[in-house]
């Protein structure tokens, strides 16, 4: 179901995960490498489609998103690993492993996500939390944004956030700027402001005023990434690509 709200920007609710397309913008193998920047520092990053397995007896793609950053004259750094596991035939995810280092301080979260019994359960707790009827994971939104509709001067308000009680993703297109591709050329992006309420370490928790730069042809790379950490904004711009579908 679709819900239409007329106001400064339309806005589009959509309840259920439409279905990925038979070809999608990606494959395995796939994968993106980024060099990260701020005022207090910098570090790096890779996003990549590591495999297809099998899930609780669905094949699901397996993407991984490593960033590595360091801040405060190198007085911090943060290292982590985040895993998605979704579907390959209805994109729900129903895995996401986060591993994350912060000075030497390790915090793993592996939540186990059940959409056909509507909720999903954390390693580090007994109880169970509620999920969508077709939940998406951080890691796993970046692939959905890269085969679904965007227009400028749209607000797109995404039901199917995996934890039910963080309430919807929002991305907002802002608008198109040209962005310079690791082999120089130039190409035309999509300028997104995502919002995802998941605190307090969230990258694109509403404070940071958060982007995310696309190409706006069929491939939807992700070329930069500005989003936020507990020192201030971090910049990861694409600095390698290997065995991305070429241009259509």
């Amino acid at each position: 179901m679709i819900t239409l709200v007329v106001g400064t920007l339309l806005q589009v609710t959509i309840a259920t995960t439409p279905l990925p397309p038979t070809h999608p913008p990606f494959a395995v193998g796939e994968s993106f490498e980024y060099k990260a920047s701020s005022k207090l520092g910098g570090g790096s990053a890779v996003l990549r489609v590591a495999g297809i397995d099998t899930m609780r007896g669905v094949p699901s793609w397996k993407f991984i998103f490593a960033p590595v950053v360091s801040g405060l004259f190198g007085l911090y750094k943060s290292r982590s690993e985040f895993t998605s596991w979704t579907g390959v035939a209805d994109f729900v995810s129903r895995r996401y492993l986060k591993d994350v280092n912060d000075n030497g301080k390790l915090r793993r979260d592996d939540h186990l996500i059940y959409p056909d019994s509507g909720f999903f359960r954390d390693n580090n707790y007994d109880t169970t939390v509620p999920t969508a009827k077709t939940p998406l994971d951080d890691v796993a939104f970046f692939y959905f944004i890269r085969f679904i509709p965007l227009d400028v001067g749209q607000t797109y308000v995404f039901t199917n956030y995996f934890n039910a009680t963080k309430g919807a993703v929002t991305i907002r297109v802002l608008k198109r700027e040209e962005r310079e591709m690791p082999d120089g050329s130039k190409v035309s992006c999509l300028v997104l402001y995502p919002i995802v309420n998941d605190p307090p370490h969230g990258m694109f928790l509403k404070k940071w005023n958060s982007r995310l730069w696309i190409t706006d042809d069929a491939r939807r790379i992700p070329v930069q990434i500005q989003a936020g950490t507990e020192f201030g904004s971090v910049t990861f711009k694409l600095v390698k690509i290997t065995n991305a579908a070429p241009t259509p």
